[in-house]
């Protein structure tokens, strides 16, 4: 059989509706960050609906939290809306800047455990939250697996803020940014990101 015979038959096969060549990926279900820059880089256009967000930090208290306040104020004014959990933060949380940047305030609920994996784990399996945020000084990629499979069945992001020395480590987050702070705010810099 010569190559020309085999052609005509496979090349009917390529042309099939039916067949998916792996050119596209499905389109990303994504929610504005608030901040048209950040949206312009994002996959999709903005934060993740669903999956794992690692975001590597040199310290705490950078500003870290101030990315994701268009985003609590957007879902935290849903009348359906569910908790934003935030687990283990290490820094007592100000209320009154979160206030003052449209969240409400009775859809905050604050999390304090020994292990803030297992805390995680089960507020998004509970799909009783939009979005839960961790602090996680350690995290092995076992660990940060379950969490990004726990955040897919429950239908929330989980933001998981990271010691930038993570950085060296594989990780199965969808979306992997780095932060470094400046006198007027932090760059953010896409590590990794599907999409």
């Amino acid at each position: 059989m010569s190559g020309a015979e085999l052609s005509e038959p496979l090349e009917r096969l390529l042309q099939h509706p039916s067949l998916w060549r792996g050119r596209s990926l499905a389109p990303l279900a994504t929610m504005p960050s608030g901040f048209a820059a950040l949206d312009a880089a994002l996959p999709g256009g903005g934060w993740p609906r669903t999956g794992l967000i690692e975001v590597l930090i040199p310290r705490h208290g950078i500003g870290e939290l101030s990315l994701f306040l268009p985003l609590l104020a957007a879902l935290s004014a849903r009348p359906e809306g569910r908790w934003c959990v935030f687990i283990c933060p290490p820094y007592q949380l100000f209320a009154p800047a979160f206030a003052a940047a449209g969240v409400e305030l009775s859809r905050l609920l604050l999390v304090r455990a020994r292990t803030g994996l297992w805390s995680l784990e089960q507020s998004l399996r509970s799909a009783a939250c939009d979005v839960a945020f961790c602090w996680l000084e350690q995290a092995q990629p076992r660990d940060l697996r379950r969490l990004a499979l726990a955040s897919e069945q429950g239908a929330a992001p989980a933001v998981v803020f990271r010691p930038e020395r993570a950085l060296r480590e594989s990780s199965p987050a969808g979306l992997r940014v780095q932060l470094t702070p400046l006198p007027e705010g932090v760059r953010v810099q896409l590590v990794k990101s599907r999409g």
